[in-house]
């Protein structure tokens, strides 16, 4: 029939889960202390650290390799008034994610660190801000926060960024040329999540277009999506 159109492609929601292994975590001048902290274990200058960066600055991926290699469990700032400090520092090591993302509970925050550092148990707390900027009532806590060893992660540099973008890429397997990782790298924010999600949402459009994901389409794509 004149002006009849093929079956539009259906697109599937494809899980691409993140990989948190080592060899996925790519490396720059922005994470280059971070990633130095991570392998560095055991020989760090403190047994407790705060690791501190902007969102989808790689905190996550970091506290992850960490963990495996120390054998650390993982609790996050809104489930510690509900743990059990001593199981929680059971294997001597643990991650304590998004201290500042809520209103934690300070005396559980301040049992942990005093039964840390007697069991000489490795504490790594994430955050994105330094511990002088949260908001910490007891004053026995604060000073002892603020006494902790700050490691900073910085968003990715260009560099990076564009790396990072050629990685997500090819794993959903999604061939692009330099005009497209230049034109995302310039059109997006800063960060990891911010590229995931652009990656996403290109790889989605494309298909369900049934079109070769040129940088005019990215164009295109983006500024629909208010990138």
């Amino acid at each position: 029939m004149n002006g009849a159109r093929g079956p539009r492609q259906l697109t599937l929601d494809l899980d691409h889960t993140e990989s948190y292994a080592r060899e996925d975590f790519l490396g720059g001048p922005s994470n280059a202390a971070a990633l130095t902290l991570v392998d560095s274990w055991p020989d760090w200058p403190n047994r407790v650290v705060v690791l501190v960066g902007p969102e989808g600055s790689g905190k996550s991926h970091l506290a992850a390799i960490w963990a495996l290699q120390a054998g650390a469990r993982s609790v996050t700032a809104r489930t510690l008034r509900d743990i059990d400090v001593p199981v929680a520092l059971a294997t001597g090591a643990l991650v304590f994610e998004d201290v500042a993302a809520a209103d934690f509970d300070e005396t559980a925050m301040f049992h942990l660190l005093n039964l840390a550092r007697e069991e000489e148990a490795f504490v790594l707390l994430t955050a994105r801000t330094a511990p002088a900027a949260w908001s910490v009532r007891l004053p026995d806590l604060a000073s002892r926060l603020n006494a902790l060893p700050v490691v900073a992660l910085a968003p990715p540099d260009d560099a990076l960024l564009r790396a990072v973008l050629v990685k997500l890429f090819a794993d959903r397997q999604l061939a692009v040329d330099e005009q497209v990782i230049g034109y995302v790298a310039t059109h997006i924010g800063r960060s990891f999540s911010e590229a995931r999600a652009a990656v996403a949402t290109l790889d989605q459009e494309a298909m369900a277009r049934q079109r070769p994901l040129t940088r005019t389409l990215a164009a295109e794509i983006l500024r629909g999506q208010g990138f």
